[in-house]
């Protein structure tokens, strides 16, 4: 009989599916397996230096010495979060100019990085926008928004945004897609860097988004994971957010330090919505420390503390804005070698939209049995999509990184 309760009780589980591997986290899984000593991981999202090595910014060195110096304790920070942290965060999203006359009146509550930030707005959104509103995408986009739109029970919708001919953003379509969308739709906006593409739009095609927006009464949503980390300039690439803000618009951000500080692990970011005055700004705050206590209770103290130190200290600001254009300039520097080597090798295909794309990622144009092909001959993985992190090439894999490219496109069109 004890028998048979046991066996009873570890069957409780067995009708239970094994789950697909995460597109992203999938492949890296199969880059630490592989035993050989040629491989190139350019499937995450993750900065190296120029010897293909995670980074530890010196701003962030010194932040996390004066948190040992200053022997402070682990306590539970309140439900929404570093308070000092949060105020720097929105300042550094919206501007000094718009902070200093509307800072009383944003909401602002710290989350677990970016995708915190987006699970916990979409959720807000599923709770108090009027049943039925939609949220809608871009196509392609960073595949984890649409599970954290699902969770929250949000209905999906898409707009075009990439056209795989121009190797470019499909802008006509994605205003013919915008302009047919239902009137107060949430619109999922990626403020700079665009994932997967690395395709972004011009200050023009943002001012005719900015105008069909204030057609439509939609609200929109920032996703900024990359904010300095796309041009190496914290100003310009918060351009989109700041053109919507100045005009008066409302919208929804979500910050994330996991790029921009190298921050990954600690989980570090912030969501923040645009109120009408201060008593709206209250009772937002209090309903997303409702909505984030049941999700994740008190956020990670030591990113926010790390954050907070860099972005409120002067001097270790400047040196991270230093560092930030650093990665940035790297990056740059290895999409153009990458598509000049391509070149120089003779391809027959032209590669120069990987030069002309921006932030980490890059749309290469090969297609899924060019990808298998480069797994398996040349140990480079990277996406079925052929997305591609820059940030994974350096002066040392750049040249073998194309010629295995250019092998396994030469004698097919991309």
């Amino acid at each position: 009989m004890q028998c048979l309760r046991t066996l009873r009780y570890f069957s409780v589980w067995s009708q239970v599916p094994m789950g697909p591997a995460d597109p992203i986290l999938g492949v890296a899984a199969q880059f630490k397996a592989d035993p050989s000593t040629q491989k190139v991981n350019l499937s995450i999202g993750a900065y190296r230096d120029n010897e293909g090595k995670p980074v530890v910014l010196e701003s962030v060195k010194r932040a996390e010495q004066i948190i040992k110096e200053k022997k402070l304790d682990n306590e539970y920070l309140p439900v929404e979060g570093l308070q000092s942290f949060i105020d720097a965060s929105i300042k550094l999203g919206y501007g000094d100019a718009y902070y200093a006359q509307n800072g009383k009146s944003i909401a602002g509550c710290q989350v677990l990085s970016g995708t915190g930030a987006v699970r916990l707005g979409f959720e807000f959104a599923k709770k108090f926008l009027p049943q039925g509103t939609k949220v809608y995408m871009p196509n392609p986009t960073w595949p984890n928004h649409h599970n954290i739109a699902r969770m929250a029970g949000l209905e999906i919708l898409e707009y075009r945004y990439f056209d795989p001919k121009t190797r470019g953003v499909d802008f006509s379509g994605l205003v013919e897609d915008l302009s047919k969308a239902q009137n107060g739709s949430v619109i999922l906006f990626h403020a700079c860097a665009h994932n997967p593409t690395g395709c972004d739009l011009t200050t023009a095609q943002w001012t005719k988004l900015l105008d069909l927006s204030k057609q439509k009464n939609f609200l929109p949503f920032f996703d900024m994971a990359y904010q300095g980390f796309t041009s190496g300039d914290v100003n310009k690439d918060a351009e989109a957010v700041r053109l919507f803000t100045n005009q008066g618009v409302p919208i929804v951000l979500g910050q994330s330090f996991a790029k921009n500080m190298g921050l990954y692990g600690q989980r570090t970011g912030c969501l923040s919505f645009v109120c009408a005055n201060q008593s709206e700004k209250d009772k937002v705050v209090s309903q997303l420390k409702l909505l984030a206590r049941p999700l994740w209770s008190s956020p990670p103290l030591h990113g926010a503390r790390v954050a907070d130190i860099i972005l409120n200290t002067p001097e270790l600001n400047q040196l991270w804005l230093s560092e930030v254009k650093m990665m940035a300039d790297r990056i740059q520097y290895m999409r153009v070698s990458l598509a000049n080597t391509l070149k120089n090798l003779g391809s027959p295909h032209d590669w120069s939209h990987i030069s002309k794309q921006i932030g980490m990622f890059a749309f290469t144009g090969v297609g899924p049995d060019h990808v298998k092909e480069l797994i398996a001959k040349y140990h480079i993985y990277l996406l079925s999509s052929g997305r591609i992190s820059i940030a994974g090439l350096n002066e040392g894999n750049v040249k073998y990184v194309a010629e295995a490219f250019h092998d396994v496109t030469k004698n097919t069109k991309l």
